[in-house]
C-alpha cells in the first residue's frame, strides 16, 4: 500500500488548491480514505473522508462548505478540493487509507488508518 500526496503550495487567503492522493497497491473500492492536516504545534486532525465502497463522505466542521473530497476509481486517486482558503488552513496535509469494504457512518480518527502518505504542505498567506 502506497499513498502519495501532491498539489500543496502557497496561496493567498480566499484562494483554492486541489490536493491529490495517488494510491497504489490496493483498490480504492475496498478502502476508506481520509484527509488529515497537522499545523505546527497542533495535533493531527481529520478534515474529510470518503468511503471507497459507496462514496459516502464526511467533513470536519472547519471544512464544511469549503472543501470537497472525491475519488476517481479508474485512476485510483482521491482529491481534496479546497476553496475559500484561510490562514488557519495552513498545515501539512496527509491522506490515509484503511481497508473498509463497507460504508462509513462517521469520520474516523487517525487510529483508524494504518496507511499514510508523506504529506504535502499548504500555506495560506493573509
Amino acid at each position: 500500500v502506497q499513498l502519495v500526496e501532491s498539489g500543496g503550495g502557497l496561496v493567498q487567503t480566499g484562494g483554492s488548491l486541489r490536493l491529490t492522493c495517488a494510491a497504489s497497491g490496493f483498490t480504492l473500492g475496498h478502502y476508506a480514505i481520509g484527509w488529515f492536516r497537522q499545523a505546527p504545534g497542533k495535533e493531527r486532525e481529520g478534515v474529510a473522508c470518503i468511503s471507497g465502497s459507496c462514496g459516502s463522505t464526511y467533513y470536519a466542521d472547519s471544512a464544511k462548505g469549503r472543501f470537497t473530497i472525491s475519488s476517481d476509481k479508474a485512476k485510483n486517486t482521491v482529491y481534496l478540493q479546497m476553496n475559500s482558503l484561510k490562514p488557519e488552513d495552513t498545515a501539512v496535509y496527509y491522506c490515509a487509507a484503511a481497508h473498509h469494504p463497507s460504508g462509513l457512518g462517521y469520520n474516523p480518527p487517525t487510529e483508524f488508518y494504518p496507511y499514510w502518505g508523506q504529506g504535502t504542505q499548504v500555506t495560506v498567506s493573509s
